[in-house]
Order: C-alpha cells, then structure tokens, then sequence
C-alpha cells in the first residue's frame, strides 16, 4: 500500500500499527496518523521525527464537523493521488455492566466513537478511497494495495459469540460497526474497495488490561499478515487479527444470504431454486 489513514494512533493498537508500519521493508510512502491530542502523543512525535512518511493530524472523532478540514488535508498531501487504506481503530469501552447499571450517556458515547464515526469518517474519505481504486494496475482484484476500509472490532460484538451478556455499550456498538462493514462491503463492491471487519485479539492495552493475553506486537504483526492476504473473498467478513474467519450473527448472516439469493433470481418466480441457493451458500 502506498498510503494509509490510521484513527487513534497516540496509543495501544495504533500506536503499535503506526510503528510497525514504519519498521517494515517497504513502509507506505505516506502513514496518516490521528488522534485527539498530538502534543500528548510524545511517543507518537517521536516517530513522526524520525519517518519523513509519518504525518500526524489532530482529529476528535465525536467532531463531526471537522472530517472534512481532515480530509483536505490528507487530500493535498496526496496531490492528486487516492486513499489506499482507511483503518478505523479508535475505540472506547465502559466497564462491564449488567442492565441495571447501564447509563444512557455509556450507550450514547460508545455508539459515538465506536459505530457512528468509523461509518462517516469513511463517508468523508470515499472520494479518495475511489480514487485509488481507479487508479490501481490491477483493476479486477481486491486487495489493500488497492483500496481497503478496515474496521477494528471486538469478538464482544458477535452476536453468535455472546455467552456471558452485559457490556452493553461496547458490544451493541461493536455489533452495530459489524453491520456497517456488511453493508459497505456491499455497496464498495462495484468500485473495488475491499472492505472487513478485524478482531485484534484480547491484547494487554489501555482498553484490553493487563490480564490479556496477547502483547501489541503479537496482534499487529498477525493484522498485517492478514492485511496482505485479503481478497474480494474476504470482503464484508468479520476476521481475527490472525486470518481466522469468526461468527457475526447467524440469523444476519442468513439474511444477506436470502437477499443475495433474491437478487440473483430476480427474473425467476421459482421460489424453490431461491430457497435452495440460500443454503448451498451456506
């Protein structure tokens, strides 16, 4: 990939993808890194210092109106050229709660930063997304090296998944953001933006805690590894950091899979042969 928008990238997940990112053999030409506050992302500046490739951008995530100034900027950076990779990874999550204790203001929040922002942020950047994935030599396949949104979620957002309720916020947003990468999958499609939903693992971070049992490092260099291996295949799955496809929600699942049918009998009034083509994708 040539170039890559990176959100939260003062800490944790980010900070470690914008590292590894700047270690690899052959790092992107430009690494858009943002977060809150850049004058306390000291770690962050560091790197910045050191990589010519590194340009940090101040963006609060629940400042909806300030995504456009973002993207003009990023968009002279470029001068002309498109957006290869959106990685949508800030997130925020509330302490386990059962329903009892469950604030408005937690739902309002991590719905916020967690399922509204990643949907318009890459609302924002489609321009540019598009235009890489015009401007591609290869212009058939899907890959990150043409024009990818890679949205970091949770395996608390499976519905499938969900054995021990609570965390409301963290999960109906994490669930939420599950649905929209579904739908963008679908919608990209036709301009060859590839785009899934992406389980870090439990990674000892701010937000994972120190009982995770996988370090930074572990779960970015198994995300790049998967990253480099995404197809049209893949696009519209929900993956862990380590390639390994995981469970949404049957029941939606099952859904998209009667629309599909649906649509590719649409000139057929053999309900049969649609009801049979939902489970032979199955």
């Amino acid at each position: 990939m040539r170039s890559i928008f990176v959100t939260g990238s003062n800490r944790g997940l980010g900070l470690g993808l914008i590292k590894h990112l700047v270690q690899s053999s052959k790092p992107p030409e430009y690494i858009f890194a943002t977060c809150r506050n850049p004058d306390k992302a000291l770690e962050l500046k560091e790197i910045a210092q050191k990589s010519g490739g590194v340009h940090i951008i101040k963006l609060d995530l629940t400042d909806i109106d300030s995504y456009k100034n973002v993207v003009k900027v990023v968009e002279e950076k470029l001068a002309g050229r498109g957006l290869n990779v959106l990685v949508n990874n800030a997130g925020i999550s509330s302490k386990f709660a059962r329903l009892n204790y469950v604030k408005e203001k937690q739902l309002t929040e991590a719905f916020m930063t967690n399922s509204v922002a990643p949907i318009l942020l890459a609302k924002e950047l489609l321009p540019l997304l598009k235009k890489a994935a015009s401007n591609a030599t290869d212009k058939k396949s899907m890959s990150v090296e043409r024009a990818a949104i890679i949205n970091m979620t949770s395996i608390l957002g499976s519905i499938t998944e969900n054995d021990q309720g609570g965390f409301y916020p963290y999960r109906c947003s994490k669930a939420a953001l599950n649905a929209a990468t579904k739908s963008m999958s679908i919608d990209l499609k036709d301009d060859g933006i590839l785009v899934v939903c992406l389980h870090p693992g439990w990674v000892r971070t701010d937000l994972g805690g120190k009982n995770a049992p996988i370090d930074v490092d572990t779960s970015i260099q198994g995300i790049l590894s998967t990253l480099d291996t995404l197809t049209e295949a893949q696009t519209g799955c929900f993956l862990q950091y380590d390639g390994k496809m995981l469970p949404c929600s049957f029941f939606l699942d099952l859904v998209f899979r009667y629309l599909k049918a649906i649509r590719s009998c649409a000139n057929s009034k053999n309900y049969i042969y649609i009801y049979i083509s939902i489970f032979v994708r199955m």
